[in-house]
């Protein structure tokens, strides 16, 4: 096979509504997903066997590994990444990464699987794998896997802050903190406001009506958002489990006026959504 590229775009969770913790370990949520024009680039070849170059994600390897097992063939590819999406931060970038990939090398099989098959692997590699294998906003719901595509307005520009004091929990110990301040309870009552809001969507400012993400408190980032909601963004909060957070502002003057600010304490992004 010849060498295939492509981009692998980050995500930002424009809400996240959590549940209690379910017999399997992983908590019930619903979740807003929003891809953003930050990208990682992906290359796949044909290899003597498995390796993965340019940065060393063990979630790229192990979706390969998957997808070999699956099609019944050896795991034989070259891959190489180059980062742009910063590494946990909550904006998905090894799970892109981990789905282009599986995009790639299936699309080179001689059989390659089925859209069902391919997101049943991509599920079993992490929860939000299955959401970058195909493109457009959409509500996960479950652990995550259960997605429904959105039509949502695109014409905003959203700032990305990355704080640098802020070092990154785990994403378990984000959520194990979450349980203990207590949250969980009414998980139904406040996905069906998501629900209902969501559904009155259509323009960027309806977006500052969802509510917010449950899991910002426990990230510690939550005074970020904050910030940028005082620099003037119609919605800002923590992205996944932080610590990133994002702000959508009306216009590119106002989003980089905005990032401005933060520069001296914080790595800052302004970009479209991209669909």
């Amino acid at each position: 096979m010849s060498r295939a590229r492509t981009i692998a775009a980050a995500k930002i969770n424009v809400a996240l509504v959590v549940g209690p913790r379910r017999e399997d370990g992983l908590h019930e949520v619903a979740t807003v997903l929003q891809r953003i024009d930050l990208c990682d680039r992906v290359e796949l070849e044909a290899g003597d066997g498995l390796a993965v170059t340019g940065f060393e994600d063990t979630i790229v390897g192990s979706a390969l590994r998957s997808l070999a097992a699956e099609a019944g063939v050896t795991p034989a590819w070259r891959v190489r990444i180059g980062k742009e999406i910063p590494v946990a931060a909550g904006l998905g970038g090894g799970s892109a990464d981990a789905a282009s990939a599986l995009r790639l090398a299936n699309a080179a099989l001689p059989e390659p699987l089925s859209p069902q098959r391919l997101a049943a692997v991509a599920a079993a590699v992490g929860a939000d794998v299955p959401f970058f294998l195909a493109p457009g906003p959409k509500l996960a719901e479950g652990a995550g896997g259960r997605l429904t595509p959105l039509d949502l307005p695109q014409d905003y520009w959203v700032v990305i802050v990355l704080p640098r004091r802020l070092e990154k929990d785990s994403t378990a110990a984000v959520y194990a903190r979450f349980d203990e301040l207590g949250g969980g309870p009414g998980f139904q009552k406040r996905k069906a406001g998501l629900l209902d809001t969501l559904a009155r969507v259509r323009t960027p400012a309806d977006l500052a009506a969802l509510p917010p993400n449950d899991l910002a408190e426990a990230s510690g980032a939550a005074p970020w958002a904050e910030e940028l909601q005082v620099a003037g963004a119609i919605r800002a909060d923590v992205s996944g489990a932080g610590p990133a957070v994002y702000g959508l502002f009306e216009s590119r003057r106002k989003a980089r006026s905005a990032g401005r600010r933060f520069g001296r304490h914080a790595r800052v992004w302004t970009v479209p959504p991209v669909w």
